[in-house]
């Protein structure tokens, strides 16, 4: 075992191994009376682009079970009593590991819904659940005036450690200084959005020529406001993949918003689009989001593939070494290029491409290569929230929950030139067990904080923590245009809440 390794592990053990039941045939049947039932899905003040809950399977004897005991196991019906042709979409994903993640989405808002969970036709836990309504859907523009309400009803932490890192270089935030000096300092070579919330409607104005992931920004900070109504803010948004303010020992920062962070820069760290735009499509059409992930894992861990596996594009020249690695090391990794870009004439060296992989074949294999590409690889939330075990690249970029996650508890840290790759998967194969909990372990990090509710969190808070700091009006800048709420003619939304809450 690695140095450090075992006492990182040893609560997690601890956790994960009471008595279960397995789902292999002859085992004991899941139980309607014992199983359980939660989440935020059954609350009706949680508004979620596709809400959730979840179904533990547990069997008469109350232990629950650790291995599928059938996809189908579980029937969920999900309808409002007072409007007979609802519309709404649920789906039951199968986790594999005795749980069940259940996900709906509503076209319509209902005055009262009714979530049957059925084993037989029997009723599970405490089904039905009655939400007594309102309860509002995605399009929705139903904002809940008390910021501290919003927050209990969905269940947000008191902060989150990223957050208070990243601002706490700004004990001020003069919001008349930086509407002049950033578009100065980086308007002309880079691209940025300039942001104004005021009385919840979103106001921009753009910089530089490639402003085209505004939408991903727009939309979040749209369906945020149809939630709760937000504070008065100012702030730039930089759409570029590299994090712009370096550090420096002059007193002259500026606030920039970027998706992603590094240990030279001071910019202030949001979740990837790539995770908020997942959140916001989830179930409206395909694409990978960490919900679907947990319905597709694929083969349990003792029959998959173990061998380290990696697909990408060439966006890093630490990718080209990878695949050069793979090829003199086929038994240990399997690394390949499915696009050349940015080494286009390395081609003949490194290629030929391959064909794409479904991310969820990915799972096929033990050990994931998680190695960073223009800056922190973006795939990582929905590695974790498989159950194949991630090998991370020791790396200067991060993401906004990198600092929750430790090395050898939640994924298997490699050096960033690649020197001790191979040797690190030769660990996990010779410590089969161990790696298995690591796996399990990143796995139930991405499941408690990189699903939507948390996203949603992280955004809020961090807005909120940052108004705080604002010593000038946020305004509506000349230039700046309205970011319009969407109609939504077929299902209009008759808001009932009452504005006149105090804040708790």
């Amino acid at each position: 075992m690695w140095p450090g390794a075992l006492g990182g592990l040893l609560p997690l053990l601890l956790w994960l191994s009471p008595s279960s039941a397995g789902g292999s045939a002859g085992s004991p049947a899941p139980s309607a009376a014992k199983s359980l039932v939660w989440g935020l899905g059954l609350e009706a003040d949680a508004v979620l682009p596709a809400r959730f809950f979840f179904i533990q399977a547990v069997d008469k004897s109350g232990r629950n079970f650790t291995s599928s005991p059938g996809e189908n196991t579980f029937e969920v019906k999900i309808t409002s009593p007072s409007e007979p042709f609802s519309r709404i979409w649920v789906q039951v994903l199968d986790r594999r590991d005795g749980s069940f993640l259940v996900r709906y989405r509503m076209y319509a808002s209902y005055n009262d819904l009714n979530v049957q969970v059925l084993l037989k036709n029997k009723q599970v836990a405490k089904s039905p659940y009655v939400l007594k309504g309102p309860v509002y859907h995605e399009s929705c523009d139903c904002p809940e005036s008390s910021g501290a309400l919003w927050e209990k009803h969905m269940h947000c932490p008191s902060s989150f450690p990223q957050i208070q890192r990243d601002l706490s270089i700004f004990p001020r935030v003069d919001l008349e200084r930086n509407a002049h000096e950033i578009p100065q300092r980086f308007g002309q070579r880079q691209s940025l959005c300039h942001y104004t919330v005021k009385d919840n409607q979103v106001y921009i104005k753009t910089y530089g020529e490639h402003v085209g992931f505004r939408i991903f920004m727009d939309a979040f900070l749209l369906s945020l406001a149809r939630k709760v109504r937000l504070p008065d803010i100012e702030f730039f948004v930089n759409l570029g993949d590299w994090p712009l303010e370096k550090k420096r020992t002059s007193e002259n920062l500026h606030p920039i918003f970027s998706w992603c962070g590094s240990n030279d820069t001071r910019d202030i760290v949001m979740p990837t689009y790539d995770l908020t735009e997942s959140v916001l499509e989830t179930m409206g059409r395909v694409s990978l989001d960490m919900m679907s992930v947990q319905g597709n894992t694929g083969l349990p861990w003792a029959e998959k593939n173990g061998t380290g596996f990696w697909r990408g594009r060439d966006s890093r020249r630490e990718r080209l070494e990878l695949v050069k690695l793979a090829r003199a090391n086929p038994t240990l990794l399997d690394a390949a290029f499915t696009n050349f870009f940015f080494f286009k004439h390395d081609e003949s060296l490194y290629g030929p491409l391959v064909k794409h992989v479904s991310f969820f074949d990915f799972f096929k294999y033990k050990y994931q290569i998680n190695i960073d590409g223009t800056v922190a690889a973006y795939r990582l939330p929905y590695l974790l929230a498989g159950d194949s075990v991630v090998l991370k690249q020791d790396s200067v970029y991060y993401e906004h929950f990198y600092s929750q996650l430790e090395p050898w508890v939640h994924y298997i840290p490699f050096k960033a030139d690649l020197s001790d790759l191979l040797e690190k998967i030769q660990w996990a194969k010779d410590h089969d067990e161990e790696a298995r909990k690591i796996a399990q372990a990143g796995q139930q990090f991405a499941r408690t904080h990189l699903m939507g509710d948390q996203i949603f969190c992280y955004y809020f808070k961090l807005f909120q923590e940052y108004a705080k700091l604002q010593v000038t009006e946020p305004k509506v800048r000349e230039g700046m245009e309205l970011v319009e709420q969407p109609e939504d003619d077929l299902f209009p939304c008759y808001c009932q809440r009452n504005t006149a809450r105090d804040e708790l």
